[in-house]
């Protein structure tokens, strides 16, 4: 059984930063790629950066230049540096991951970031 662990969330003043953390564990043989993803109330669950396997990373428009995702594979770890952070990056961030040889796709159980103006 394999469990995706959120930390790191919280509110914070408007250019501020948070750093998140998330940690797989259980049967796990490999994972590809990571990932964060965000809920803001009232709107559908968003992309927000992925990083592969080998370190390749992609961001969404809106976080570019301000986010910085990082894996350490040796903890089945995902991390997102969040730096300058606007009132609109309020949400439930959820970590995601493709593990084992399908690349079936794990989910965590969120965590609340909130930025006040």
């Amino acid at each position: 059984q394999v469990q995706l662990v959120e930390s790191g969330g919280g509110l914070v003043q408007a250019g501020g930063s948070l750093r998140l953390s998330c940690a797989a564990s259980g049967s796990i043989f490999s994972i590809t790629n990571m990932g964060w993803y965000r809920q803001a109330p009232g709107k559908q669950r968003e992309f927000v950066a992925r990083i592969s396997s080998g370190a390749s990373t992609y961001y969404a428009d809106s976080v570019k230049g301000r986010f910085t995702i990082s894996r350490d594979n040796a903890k089945n770890t995902v991390y997102l540096q969040m730096n300058s952070l606007k009132p609109e990056d309020t949400a439930v961030y959820y970590c995601n991951a493709d593990i084992g040889v399908l690349n079936q796709g794990y989910w965590g159980q969120g965590t609340q970031v909130t930025v006040s103006s």
